[in-house]
């Protein structure tokens, strides 16, 4: 029997009704994001992470609902704006989501 390819992840994108908010928050986090617009979709910013996987933050339409998530990211604590000591931290973004950090 032949082992399963293990599976990774390429892409994760957020809808948010407050894009610049998030935006500024994930940035924080020490994500760096560039504006993009593919074709006559909306503008929004993408950060590739370092394994290579895409972090993308569009816009909401008009009463679409984002779900809940939760997410885990592993940052550098020292380069996080407010600075972040060493372990484990539970955050909201700012469309209430579950923030877990791991700051090295």
């Amino acid at each position: 029997m032949t082992e399963p390819k293990p599976v990774g992840m390429t892409l994760l994108v957020l809808y948010s009704p407050r894009l610049e908010e998030c935006r500024s928050y994930y940035q924080n986090l020490g994500l760096h994001f560039t504006a993009e617009r593919h074709g006559r979709g909306p503008e929004h910013y993408a950060a590739i992470l370092p394994d290579g996987m895409v972090f993308e933050l569009y816009p909401a339409r008009e009463g679409q609902r984002t779900g809940a998530l939760r997410l885990g990211l592993a940052v550098d604590g020292a380069a996080a704006s407010p600075r972040l000591a060493p372990g484990r931290h539970l955050l909201s973004d700012p469309d209430g989501r579950t923030v877990e950090i791991h700051a090295e």
